[in-house]
C-alpha cells in the first residue's frame, strides 16, 4: 500500500511539473482543463513511476530522487535530436560564455554521434586546431575514459578544465586504419569571431569563425578599415569551419550586404516561433562583387548568411556543401539554475528552402587541394543528415604538427606561410580571389 501511494504521489509531482508547459516553451494562462493534444498521458506516466520506483527499491546502489530526474529529463530531451538537450547551472554558464566570446577549454564545437562525440569543427586560432583536429573526426576516448556512452555533457566537462592541464584525444579519422592520439593542452580561448586583411591591393578579406553577439560589428569595422586602405573592388568573406552562433548576430552579418527582401525565416508549433526577418536598404560594400567560401564545416548561422546571400544573388558561394544545420535552438529557463535547450524551429532561405539535413550547395564547388593528398584522404565530411535522430528536412587554418621538437614557434610558422604563393597555402581562397577580379571585370563592363 505504501508503494502504490509513493507510485501516487509521484504521478502527481510529475503532472504538476508538466502542466503549465507546453510544447515550444508557452505556459498555460490557466489550470482549465487540457485539450486532447495537450493532456498528459496517464498511463506512461505511471509507467514511468513504476520503473522509479524499482529503481529506488532494487537498484543495486542508493540513488537520490534528483538525480533520477536529471537523467530522464535529459534522456528525453536527447531523444528529440542531437541539438536539444538540458542545461544544468554550470552548463547553462558555459553557453553563456561561449556566445559571448570567451570560454575555457579546447576549442571544438562537438555534437554526439551514435554515442561517440563527433567534431563538427574546430574554432580558429585554439589549442585543438593547433593540434590538429579536424571536422569529421570522432572522439572515441578522453585520456583512458571511453567516450560511448558517457553523453555529450559530461564530454564536454570532461575536456574543459583548468587552462595549463592536457588531455588526450583518441579519435577515429575516416580512411585512417589506426587511432590517433592527439595531447592538447586547455587554455582560456578568446575567440575573435572576426578577421580581415588585404589579400591584393583593391581585394579584401574578412574571416567569421563563429557569430557572437558583437560579430556584425566588428565586421563591420573591419570592411571599413579595409575600405581606408583605398577602393574596394571586391571581398572574400569566409564561412569555412563556421560551427554557428547567435542568430541575430548571423541576421545583422546578412544585412550588411543586403538592400531589400527577406534575410531568412523560421516555421514553428508555436505563434512564438515564427519569425521573418527583412533586410535595410544599406549595403556596405556599396554593390562591389562578394565571394563567400563554405565547406562541410559551415553549420546553423553561416548557412543563414550564404543562404540569404545566395538566394538574392548578392553574392557566389564557392566551396564544399555546407553541414546542412537548418534548425533553431531556443533556450527555456525552467529554473533559477537550470534551462532547457530545445529546437522549437526551422529556419529557411528568402526563396523558400529548408537546408535542413541537405546543406547550402555552393553555386561554384572547390576541391580541397589546400591540404596535403594524405590528409585529403581522411577527411571525413561530417554532415547534419549523418547525425542520428536529425530533423527531417521539413519542405514536403593550420595543419597538424607531428613533431615535438618546439624549434619553430608560431610567429616565425606565419611568417614562413606568408611567404608562400596563395595557391599553395589555401587553394580555395586562391580561386576565390581570381572569381573576384574576374566578377570586378564584369561589373566595370556593365
Amino acid at each position: 500500500m505504501k508503494q502504490r501511494q509513493t507510485f501516487s504521489l509521484l504521478i502527481a509531482a510529475t503532472l504538476l511539473c508538466l502542466g503549465p508547459l507546453v510544447p515550444g516553451g508557452g505556459v498555460l494562462a490557466d489550470a482549465d482543463q487540457p485539450t486532447q493534444a495537450d493532456s498528459v498521458p496517464i498511463n506512461d506516466l505511471r509507467t514511468f513511476a513504476e520503473i522509479f520506483g524499482r529503481i529506488k527499491k532494487d537498484y543495486v546502489e542508493p540513488v537520490k530522487d534528483k538525480v533520477l530526474l536529471e537523467y530522464a529529463i535529459k534522456g528525453m530531451l536527447s531523444g528529440l535530436d542531437p541539438h536539444s538537450s538540458y542545461l544544468d547551472a554550470d552548463d547553462y554558464k558555459d553557453l553563456q560564455a561561449g556566445t559571448s566570446g570567451k570560454f575555457g577549454g579546447l576549442g571544438i564545437e562537438v555534437g554526439l554521434e551514435n554515442g561517440f562525440v563527433k567534431v563538427i569543427s574546430p574554432i580558429d586560432d585554439t589549442p585543438a586546431q593547433r593540434a590538429g583536429v579536424k571536422a569529421g573526426d570522432l572522439i572515441i576516448r578522453l585520456d583512458e575514459k571511453t567516450v560511448k556512452g558517457l553523453g555529450l555533457s559530461k564530454a564536454v566537462k570532461i575536456m574543459r578544465g583548468k587552462p595549463g592541464t592536457s588531455i588526450t584525444l583518441t579519435i577515429m579519422r575516416k580512411q585512417v586504419e589506426k587511432p590517433l592520439k592527439i595531447t592538447i593542452t586547455r587554455d582560456i580561448i578568446k575567440v575573435a569571431s572576426v578577421k580581415s586583411r588585404m589579400l591584393e591591393p583593391g581585394f579584401g578579406y574578412v574571416r567569421i569563425s563563429n557569430f557572437q553577439s558583437r560579430t556584425a560589428d566588428d565586421m563591420s569595422k573591419a570592411v571599413a578599415e579595409l575600405m581606408a586602405k583605398g577602393e574596394l573592388s571586391g571581398m572574400v568573406l569566409d564561412l569555412r569551419n563556421n560551427p554557428g552562433g547567435i542568430l541575430r548576430s548571423a541576421i545583422d552579418v546578412s544585412d550588411a550586404y543586403l538592400t531589400s527582401g527577406k534575410i531568412v525565416y523560421t516555421e514553428g508549433k508555436t505563434a512564438g516561433s515564427k519569425f521573418s526577418f527583412l533586410a535595410k536598404p544599406d549595403d556596405i560594400l556599396q554593390g562591389a562583387p562578394l565571394v563567400v567560401l563554405v565547406n562541410e564545416g559551415s553549420a546553423s548561422a553561416s548557412e543563414i548568411v550564404a543562404g540569404a546571400l545566395q538566394d538574392h544573388k548578392r553574392a557566389l558561394i564557392m566551396g564544399n556543401l555546407t553541414f546542412g544545420k537548418g534548425s533553431v535552438q531556443s533556450i527555456i529557463p525552467v529554473t533559477k539554475e537550470a534551462a532547457v535547450k530545445l529546437t522549437t524551429a526551422r529556419y529557411f532561405t528568402p526563396s523558400g528552402r529548408s537546408i535542413q539535413a541537405e546543406g547550402i550547395k555552393p553555386d561554384i564547388e572547390l576541391p580541397l587541394l589546400d591540404v596535403k593528398p594524405s590528409q585529403l584522404a581522411s577527411a571525413d565530411n561530417l554532415k547534419e543528415a549523418d547525425l542520428s535522430g536529425h530533423l527531417a528536412n521539413g519542405n514536403g587554418k593550420k595543419k597538424p604538427d607531428q613533431s615535438d621538437d618546439g624549434a619553430e614557434d608560431k610567429a616565425k610558422k606565419e611568417e614562413k606561410s606568408k611567404q608562400k604563393p596563395l595557391a599553395v597555402t589555401d587553394y580555395q581562397l586562391y580561386e576565390a580571389l581570381n572569381m573576384l577580379k574576374g566578377l570586378t571585370l564584369l561589373k566595370g563592363k556593365g
